[in-house]
């Protein structure tokens, strides 16, 4: 007679169980029951195994939501696998042997030399996210900035990706959220009023360190305004992406080149310091075409140690920003100070155009910065030296390029597309640099979709050479108004 092999009875894991009652309501012979201590690990209740009636039906691990709840018997949990996203076949395999995570690192992936691109704005920092290791995009249309997320949803799916049109800006940056926490890039393109409705899930993600890329084409405003293209989002970006203590590189890309290399940067910067970065253009340069070349290589991501990935390694793994001890909660805002310091001290970038001998400096960013830099050729024509200041990171404002090259200027124009908010960062920055006798500031501007004009830029830049006394001068008057008064 066959002799009949009984069957394996659960086994639990009380630091992976979360005590919620499915396992109990599952078993027909009433072996599970509500657990009444609380484990010291996890601050939860796990259920109590009673197996003397035990069958090993299986129904309570198959009811157990946690992979490693409840598991058999046997020395192998039932599942290791964690869940499977196309073109990361490697990292499973990887993940999958390990118990205790390990930080898989990205490759560099050597392309063969291509021709040149001539393609818009958005369409270059798609290219470039792809070329990057994005493959998740998650999106709401908004003009200005569709184009971009066009591509993606065009691209995606032919290289294994994911593209998701959300229900609103706010669904958006949740799935950022949830997928930058798995470890994987992700990115969003918007514009002015969708960023504003992103700014509560940024401040989440920030809070919670998660790593992601949005890409914000500034339109005009206040409120809807319309679609033309302004830098009225510099003031949110760099002072408010979300409330509480809250900081994200904010890089300002002036061509379709840097579109797509800023947008590559920004995607290692993300991971390098487990924070949101923010590429910020106007409206022109989303949509103007350029040429663009390629780099010579592409992102073969791996996965962070810190990911929420969903297999053993990593199931100790949790982000948050809700800490509700306040003095916990303190601690962790020192350290995103700490980490935002390191930023301040290792990111700031510019671009300085003829500034050498330069002694009436022109401050713009983005598509500006473009019209500025006719504007210095057609000064320097007319006998006045003049030079460029273009900060590529609004924040951190790149004070240190600025400081060594003011002493010589006779006076400052910073040139915008909105109502002062670059002016604004460049004064701040030169109060904690304790500058605090600049030369003479003044400015271009306009709002609401007009962008400043060259012939206004040389005549604001003339008036402000002609009326200012040199530097010099101006160091002998107060050396001379010191005298009298002693």
């Amino acid at each position: 007679m066959a002799q009949t092999r009984e069957r394996p009875k659960p086994v639990l894991h009380p630091d992976f169980c979360k005590g919620c009652g499915r396992c109990i309501e599952s078993c027909p012979k009433h072996c599970i029951e509500a657990g009444t201590e609380i484990d010291g690990a996890t601050g939860l209740i796990p259920v109590q195994l009673r197996l003397d009636s035990c069958n090993g039906c299986s129904l309570c691990l198959e009811a157990c939501p946690e992979p490693y709840g409840l598991d058999h018997e046997s020395p192998e949990p039932r599942s290791s696998e964690p869940p499977h996203i196309p073109g990361t076949e490697n990292l499973v395999a990887i993940a999958a042997k390990r118990r205790v995570a390990e930080t898989i690192p990205d490759v560099r992936v050597p392309m063969p030399a291509l021709r040149p691109l001539v393609v818009k704005g958005t369409y270059a920092s798609a290219i470039g996210a792809l070329l990057a290791g994005c493959r998740h995009f998650f999106g709401y249309p908004i003009t200005p900035s569709t184009d971009g997320a066009e591509l993606m949803a065009k691209l995606l799916p032919e290289l294994e990706g994911h593209f998701v049109q959300a229900v609103s800006e706010v669904a958006t940056i949740n799935h950022m959220y949830g997928t930058g926490g798995a470890g994987l890039r992700c990115m969003t393109f918007t514009s002015s009023p969708g960023f504003s409705l992103m700014l509560e899930g940024l401040s989440y993600m920030i809070g919670a360190e998660i790593p992601g890329v949005v890409v914000d084409v500034m339109r005009a405003g206040p409120g809807l305004g319309n679609i033309g293209p302004e830098q009225g989002d510099i003031k949110i970006a760099c002072r408010g992406p979300g409330h509480g203590t809250t900081q994200t590189l904010v890089y300002a890309p002036a061509t379709p080149q840097e579109m797509l290399d800023l947008t590559m940067l920004a995607f290692d910067k993300a991971f390098e310091y487990r924070n949101p970065v923010l590429v910020a253009c106007d409206g022109y340069l989303g949509q103007i075409t350029g040429r663009v070349d390629l780099p010579s290589y592409m992102v073969k991501p791996g996965l962070p140690d810190w990911a929420v990935w969903g297999d053993a390694a990593h199931r100790p793994n949790l982000h948050t920003s809700i800490l509700l001890n306040e003095a916990d909660q303190e601690a962790h805002n020192v350290k995103l100070l700490a980490k935002y310091a390191q930023m301040i001290d290792r990111e700031q970038r510019a671009d300085l155009y003829e500034t050498d001998d330069a002694d009436v400096l022109i401050v713009a960013a983005n598509t500006p910065a473009r019209t500025a830099k006719g504007a210095v050729a057609v000064l320097r024509k007319q006998g006045i030296k003049a030079g460029l200041f273009r900060p590529i990171t609004l924040w951190p404002f790149p004070i240190r390029a600025l400081a060594p090259v003011l002493p010589r200027m006779k006076a400052v124009v910073v040139v915008e597309a909105s109502n002062g908010q670059l002016e604004d960062e460049l004064r701040l920055a030169l109060s904690h640099a304790d500058l605090h006798a600049p030369p003479p500031i003044t400015n271009v501007r306009h709002y609401g979709g007009i962008m400043p004009q060259m012939n206004e830029i040389v005549a604001c830049a003339r008036a402000a050479h002609e009326a200012t006394p040199s530097r010099r001068t101006r160091e002998t008057e107060a050396e001379a108004a010191a005298r009298v008064l002693s």
